[in-house]
């Protein structure tokens, strides 16, 4: 499909932070060294049943291609699964879910797509950790990366790993259990690194993940 190819690239792993499918199993539950299961608890408490909307930047290199394409704007999470993204460069569009429908809007091409989450998030993009922290623990692998004085380094490997993921790895702000960079890694090797800033932590109206296309909008189901 021509789209899938054009989202490919700069934000086609943005969605890691939607959902991974409910269909995974559910593994035993992995035995964490202290000092991991203290910083898994940590976000867990952060971020559990929370919404809180964010800044991003957002780096994506696909490495056959030896490309880097920067993006950047606001993102709104909200438990369990909610999510929009509103891109602010030059390819002005939004991603909208209410955890059951999906909505890529393009302003500038009067054009929306639509269809439904799950099935869209099949192909394993991601976790939901940041909507539904408690994916963390039943769909990854926790292992610990770099640490430092104020933050420590997760790494997080899909249970069961897709072409389209094949790590996560996640800093965490220490004492505050923030997670200000999130980057994901595909089996090809292409990366996309999430910054994370003026992070807020707040309710706000849930109509935010709904959307109504205006009149005259172009509609296209996505398959």
């Amino acid at each position: 499909m021509k789209y899938m190819t054009r989202m490919s690239a700069p934000w086609a792993i943005i969605l890691f932070i939607a959902m991974t499918p409910a269909t995974l199993p559910c593994n035993a539950a992995q035995s964490l060294d202290d000092e991991t299961a203290k910083i898994v608890s940590g976000i867990e408490a952060k971020y559990a049943n929370k919404s809180f909307s964010a800044d991003f930047e957002q780096a994506s290199r696909l490495t056959a291609l030896d490309v880097t394409e920067i993006a950047k704007g606001r993102a709104w999470f909200s438990h369990p699964g909610k999510m929009k993204w509103a891109y602010e460069s030059s390819d002005n569009h939004e991603i909208i879910t209410n955890g059951k429908e999906l909505w890529i809007y393009r302003p500038e091409e009067n054009q929306v797509m639509i269809g439904d989450a799950a099935p869209f998030f099949q192909s394993g993009s991601g976790g939901a950790f940041l909507a539904d922290i408690r994916k963390i623990r039943e769909e990854f692998t926790v292992e610990p990366g770099k640490s430092g004085d104020n933050f420590a380094q997760l790494v997080l490997t899909p249970k069961k790993e897709t072409p389209e993921l094949a790590k996560i790895r996640i800093t965490v702000d220490l004492p505050g259990y923030e997670i200000p960079v999130v980057e994901t890694e595909n089996i090809y090797g292409d990366t996309t690194k999430f910054i994370f800033t003026n992070i807020k932590f707040s309710t706000f109206d849930e109509q935010i993940f709904e959307f109504t296309p205006p009149p005259g909008t172009e509609t296209i189901e996505i398959d």
